[in-house]
């Protein structure tokens, strides 16, 4: 018969067991899982210029040399290169950035800002299409 002196034991195996089984679980699928945001970039449509406008193009290839109009440039260096060109521009002239599809972003993004920081603002990321 039941002596209702006698404690309850607290057996906490089972709760364990499962834990142990789920930190498995989720040690095995953490690594599987990626976070992922697809996004479509969109084409470039094709205009032409109605009229011969001062512009600048600035040329970033893959082995990341900067060709500012005609003038290469390492990219470390761009940003005192440009400062140096552009003095004495109009702040409103047209700037046409052209960089390699294998880029990292880092390094457009690098530029970009460079010519931001000199007081340009009219700036198109030139594409295919």
């Amino acid at each position: 018969m039941y002596d209702f002196n006698d404690k309850p034991d607290l057996n906490i195996t089972p709760l364990v067991d499962i834990m142990l089984v789920l930190l498995a679980i989720l040690m095995v699928t953490a690594p599987v899982v990626e976070f992922e945001e697809t996004i479509n970039l969109p084409t470039g449509s094709r205009s032409q210029q109605t009229q011969n406008v001062q512009k600048i193009d600035i040329i970033i290839t893959k082995e990341r040399v900067v060709t500012l109009n005609k003038n290469k440039v390492e990219i470390k260096n761009f940003p005192d290169s440009f400062l140096q060109f552009s003095s004495g521009k109009d702040q409103n002239t047209p700037i046409y950035i052209r960089a390699d599809k294998t880029l990292q972003y880092d390094d457009i993004i690098f530029v970009l800002k460079s010519v931001k920081e000199a007081g340009f603002f009219k700036v198109a990321l030139v594409t295919d299409g």
